[in-house]
Parts: structure tokens; C-alpha cells; sequence
């Protein structure tokens, strides 16, 4: 499958996104549909020829599946996602669960959702709502009824809307009956008795039946949208490898929800939406979460620096995945250690740096707080240092599965003392892999900490990401210290541990164990060059602004500012607020709104041109899912008065919501 493809399109009615599940579905851009069982054609084991219905084209949709924790909406929406990656739609997703293993079932609390854009053009985000809804139980109706527009398609399972479970979510009345959803295209379907009648020859308790009813649900929209079906199947055939007749149920559930879409009445219109063939450069893509793209980078950047790669970690939502998936590539010369406190986890990955590794540590903010002391430890050995920070809502333990970007000051300035550090950001799912690689490069070049800020909006979404040749990635390749490096006075040759590169002012990187580079390392202030330790008061203010002077002079390109019209009014972001805003401009535009746009990825040391830019315009706003952290450095460092527009409700923020913030700031 291979084609020629033209540059990205633009596409002004852009409304969202950038999420979704990290499914290794690759495919050529521009080759041709998937055929056989994929796209639009019954699914092995269909019930022969069914009535001819209508096929709508549409260039977009949003659809969001949700139901209890327990019902199996994120596998759904991710094996949704993997067929629409292989049919070669441009996707975003936004997996949106509670903190709880198990939540309550049937309360709000307990509604998990997944939500998936694809599009026949580049999209930027998950969507701002969704066209179709399928509700599982009432919980789930009445958590997301109001996101859905009028005149919107909601699918409900009828079955669940008991007395009980509907007044558990404070409904007195059918919801299904009282008029409340009149204002919408309602598909009542009996999705738990359908799906038990469709096994009923499995030999399976009405408890296990029921499970498969996310998988009747996956066949239906699989058959409403044209999307693949081999691959599903062959995931549950995988899935369940040990159990072969619960692999065989859910197939036989998800065949059942396929034809039951073909031959129902209430269902006498399916849609098509074509691959987005322009979308992208030529090459092979794949689906990719953030978080599997960081880790991809973080392997890249080991073998690309040749060294091995050693993560020292604890588990933390939304950060665990990396070091679930770095565990499984020990064939890349990763070693992972899975330690008993996030204090452990830092102190084995900054003892692997100092034993010649690519050290990495990933955490989220609670973890971070533990962290920080021996993140000043880093800062004082000037050692390569990888931080890996998946924000999530805070203080404290806060909301483990919704996003933030609260962690951004506590990057810059959360240790005792002066301790800088470099700070970089990625702003989009697929970006974790290059912005990893950056990371890597600047704390290998400059021997300091570097903390890669992500958070769990770009951790657990996913984009199709385009699998770059290994001549594209950055040689990483560093040299150790090999002997002396100093002359004595009376000519005698010694190694100094502190002797600075001229250029960069790092410090050489001597392994343990090499003759004759024996050194001392420790916490307390260093003698410049000798690295013995000092109270020198002199000594102490030379070695502070050297420390800092090297993190100033990080090389890190200029900001690219994105201004066709000439505009007055700049907006800035950063991290995962580039989808959001970028669709919102695109809206503007589309309007004929001028405006300007800017997304920082290096967030310490700034751009060496952002003053300037920021001194082009007449107002700034930077929206961000804090209290105003960038606004807050951006107005010290370069006396600017940036406009906040914030939000901290553990939701990415809605482009139709930027767009109107941002016309208001054009008009004032």
C-alpha cells in the first residue's frame, strides 16, 4: 500500500484534537481502503444477503462510548481506535476514567468514557462533543447527556434503565420516556438480552454473557462507521489465547452487533468517512499513545547515544505505562527497576548516571515532591538526569487519572537552593517521541537533570504517528572522560571532575572504575575544577552562576510564530494546549479573524527570540490547565502583560471555548 501524499490540508472547520490507545495498527498513508472484512463487508459468520440501507459521507465524527468502569469502555474505544488507525483516518482520542480499580457501579462517580475523532483531514483534537453517544446504563446517559448537541445520535442500552438504576443517578422517571431526549436521534437497543441471545450456545452463565456486551456495542458502530473487523477479532483470539471460548463469545458478541446494525430497521442509515490521504507526508504511521511514544523516544535516544538505558521508577498514574512497556525491551540493552518509593526510584536511575547510563525516573507531581532532593543532588553532580513528569491533577494525591499542567513552577523551582534545570514540553501525543529525544540530548550535552513535562491528557491519547527512518534521528553520542585532563603547576597530570567544556560549560563524565579518574562526589559544594569540598563563600557564588550560566546557554532553537495576517494579538501555549488552541485559531481564521500563534517547547531556558516576538503585539494570551504559571514567568522575565485564560477542571479545554475567549481578546 503505498501512494504519493500531499502536504497536510488545512481544514478551517477543524473542532478538536489529539488523544486515544497505543495500538501498534500501522499502515502506508495513501494506500488503498482495507477490503475483505474491513471495510463495510459482514464479518465471518454474517447472516447472509441483508437489505440495501443508505451510505452518508462525512469528512468527520466524534463518538464517545461510556458506560461503568466495569463495562469495558476504554478496551472498546481502543480497539475502535486501532481499526480507524488502520484504515487510515486521522484520529484523536480522550480516555476519560475514575481513579478507582472498581468505582461504584451505576453512579456518576463510576462512569469511564472514551471519546474518538477521526476524520477524513488532519484534526487537532479529541472534538469539543460528541455526534453519537452510546450510553450503557443510566449513569453513563445522564453523565455525558448534556456534552452531546441537539440533534445528536445517542445509542442506549435499555436494559440497564431499571427503577433501581435509575434512581441511583436521581432519575424518577424514564429518561427514555419522559421526553428528556426528544431533542435527539434515540436508538433504544436491548444491547445485555441481544448480546446473552447471541451466546446462548456458549454454555456461559448470564454473568459472563453480559460481559461481551461492549464487544456487541464495538460490532454495531463498527458496522454504523465501515470500519475493519479482522483486526478485532484477531485481538480477542490474542487477547484470550488461554481461554479460547471466551476469545470465540466475544467474537460471536461482536459479530452479532455487526449484523444486528445490517438487518435492524432503526438503524437504516450507515456513514462513511474516507481515509485521510492528504493529511500527512508520505511514510508508514502508526496509532501511538504518549505514553508508548515517550517510551519509543526514550529507546531512541539510548541507542542513539549508545548506552544502555536504565529507568529507576515507581508506579504512579498516569505514568506507570512507560515503565510497563520499557520492562519489555531488555533487547535494547534496557534494564528497568521497579523500586520501593519514588525517593529509591530517582537515587538508582542518578547512580545508573553516574555509572555511564542514560538514566531516566518517571513519576507525576505527588511523586515529584519526593523526588526533588535528590533532583538537587542531580543538579549538584551535574549528571545526565532524565525526569519524566506525566501531570496529573493535584495537590497532593488530587485526580490520578485527569490531567493538569500545575507541575510547571515546581519543574522550575521546586528544590532548595538554586538549582536549575532545563525544562522541556511536548504538545502532542506523537511529539513525546521527539520531545524524549530532545531531553535526552540537552541533559547528555550539558550533564544536568531535565525534566520532560507530559501529563495524562497526552499520556493516554493517541494520534497516528508517522515511524521516521533511523537516519532522521539526531546522533547522541557522547565521550567519556579517559584520562587526565589538567596540568599541574609543577606539570604533574591530574583529572579534574569540574574542569568545564568551554562551549557548553559541562563538566566531563568519568565512569566509575577507569584508571586514574578517581573522584569524589557528594552534596556539598564542589571546589571549581577539583570538585573537592568547599565553604568558600567566593567559590560557592562561582560555581551557583556557573551552574546557571550552563542552563542559560542551552542551545535550543527559536520560537516559530505562525502569523499570516499581520495580528495584534499573539496567544502562547505550551504542552498539551497546542491541539485546543491550534483548532480555535483555525476557527478564528476561517472567520476572518487575524491572530497569531506560538507554542513553546522549551520552557527553560525560554527561546532566545521569545522577547522579542512577545514585543510584535498588542496583547498576549496564554491559556493553560493551571492558575497562570507561563503567564506568571512570562510577565517577570520579560515584563509583558500576558492574559491568563485558565482552566483546572482535570478536562482538556474545548476549541469552540478558546475560540470565543480569544475573539474577545482580538475585539477588546
Amino acid at each position: 500500500m503505498t501512494s504519493q501524499v500531499s502536504s497536510p490540508a488545512e481544514h478551517a472547520d477543524e473542532a478538536d484534537g489529539v488523544s486515544g490507545a497505543g495500538d501498534a495498527t500501522e499502515a502506508v498513508v495513501g494506500g488503498p481502503r482495507a477490503s475483505a472484512a474491513g471495510a463495510g463487508s459482514a464479518p465471518a459468520g454474517g447472516e447472509g444477503v441483508a437489505p440495501v440501507k443508505e451510505v452518508r459521507k462525512l469528512d468527520r465524527v466524534i463518538i464517545r462510548f461510556a458506560g461503568d468502569s466495569g463495562d469495558g469502555m476504554q478496551l472498546t474505544g481502543d480497539r475502535f481506535t486501532s481499526e480507524t488507525a488502520s484504515f487510515g483516518n486521522d484520529l484523536s482520542t480522550l480516555p476519560n476514567f475514575p481513579a478507582e480499580i472498581r468505582a461504584p457501579a451505576g453512579t456518576l462517580p463510576g462512569v469511564s468514557s472514551f471519546q474518538l475523532h477521526f476524520a477524513d483531514h488532519d484534526i487537532l483534537t479529541p472534538g469539543d462533543a460528541p455526534n453519537v453517544l452510546v450510553a450503557m446504563n443510566p449513569a453513563a446517559l445522564k453523565a455525558n447527556l448534556a456534552d452531546v448537541p441537539r440533534g445528536g445520535e445517542i445509542i442506549v442500552n435499555t436494559d440497564e434503565f431499571a427503577k433501581r438504576a435509575m434512581a441511583k443517578v436521581g432519575y424518577e422517571a424514564s429518561p427514555l420516556e419522559d421526553g428528556t431526549l426528544d431533542a435527539y436521534n434515540v436508538h433504544p437497543v436491548p444491547l445485555t438480552t441481544l448480546t446473552i441471545e447471541a451466546l446462548k450456545d456458549f454454555g456461559l452463565s448470564r454473568k459472563e454473557a453480559e460481559r461481551s456486551k461492549n464487544m456487541f456495542a464495538l460490532g454495531l458502530l463498527s458496522w454504523m462507521y465501515h470500519r475493519p473487523t479482522e483486526g478485532t477479532e484477531s485481538f480477542l483470539r490474542t487477547k484470550f489465547a488461554k481461554k479460547p471460548q471466551i476469545a470465540e463469545a466475544n467474537i460471536a458478541a461482536f459479530r452479532a452487533g455487526w449484523n444486528f446494525g445490517e438487518t435492524t430497521e432503526d438503524f437504516a442509515v450507515s456513514y462513511e468517512v474516507a481515509p485521510a490521504t492528504k493529511a500527512f507526508p508520505t511514510g508508514t504511521y502508526r496509532n501511538i499513545s504518549g505514553n508508548l511514544a515517550l517510551s519509543l523516544g526514550l529507546i531512541a535516544a539510548a541507542r542513539q547515544a549508545d548506552l544502555p538505558l536504565y529507568l529507576g521508577s515507581y508506579p504512579i498514574t498516569p505514568a506507570s505505562d512507560i515503565l510497563h512497556e520499557l520492562s519489555k525491551h531488555k533487547n535494547f540493552g534496557v534494564r528497568t527497576f521497579q523500586a520501593e518509593d519514588e525517593i529509591a526510584g530517582i537515587g538508582a536511575a542518578l547512580g545508573a548516571a553516574f555509572g555511564g547510563s542514560l538514566a531516566v525516573t518517571t513519576t507525576s507531581g505527588p511523586g515529584v515532591a519526593l523526588k526533588s532532593e535528590t533532583i538537587g543532588l542531580a543538579v549538584s553532580l551535574e549528571l545526565p538526569l532524565l525526569i519524566v513528569d506525566i501531570q496529573r491533577g493535584g495537590p497532593s494525591t488530587g485526580l490520578p487519572t485527569k490531567t493538569e499542567q500545575a507541575d510547571l513552577l515546581q519543574a522550575m523551582y521546586g528544590r532548595n537552593g538554586e538549582a536549575p534545570v532545563p525544562v522541556v514540553a511536548p504538545r502532542t501525543p506523537a511529539d513525546c517521541f521527539d520531545a524524549a529525544i530532545d531531553a535526552a540530548r540537552i541533559a547528555l550535552a550539558y550533564r544536568t537533570p531535565v525534566f520532560l513535562l507530559s501529563d495524562g491528557y497526552l499520556a493516554n491519547g493517541s494520534e497516528p504517528w508517522r515511524v521516521p527512518e533511523p537516519d532522521e534521528l539526531p546522533d547522541l553520542r557522547v565521550r567519556f572522560a579517559t584520562g587526565p585532563n589538567h596540568e599541574l603547576a609543577d606539570g604533574t597530570e591530574v583529572f579534574w571532575p569540574y574542569k568545564r567544556d568551554p562551549e557548553t560549560l559541562a563538566r566531563p563524565w568519568a565512569v566509575p572504575g577507569t584508571p586514574g579518574l578517581e573522584h569524589r562526589i557528594g552534596g556539598i559544594e564542589k571546589q571549581d575544577g577539583t570538585g573537592n569540598i568547599s565553604y568558600d563563600p567566593a567559590n560557592h557564588d562561582f560555581m551557583v552562576r556557573t551552574r546557571q550560566a550552563k542552563i542559560d546557554g542551552v542551545a535550543v532553537p527559536d520560537l516559530e510564530v505562525d502569523d499570516p495576517d499581520g495580528a495584534t494579538t499573539l496567544v502562547l501555549g505550551w504542552g498539551s494546549t497546542y491541539g485546543p488552541i491550534t483548532a480555535a485559531v483555525r476557527r478564528l481564521r476561517a472567520a476572518g479573524e487575524p491572530i497569531a500563534q506560538a507554542h513553546l517547547r522549551h520552557l527553560n531556558p525560554f527561546p532566545g527570540n521569545l522577547g522579542e516576538v512577545l514585543g510584535r503585539y498588542r496583547k498576549v494570551v496564554v491559556p493553560e490547565m493551571n492558575l497562570g504559571q507561563l503567564a506568571t514567568l512570562i510577565r517577570a522575565k520579560y515584563l509583558v502583560d500576558a492574559h491568563s485564560f485558565n482552566q483546572v477542571n482535570g478536562m482538556p479545554f474545548k476549541a469552540e471555548q478558546l475560540a470565543t475567549v480569544l475573539k474577545e481578546a482580538i475585539d477588546d
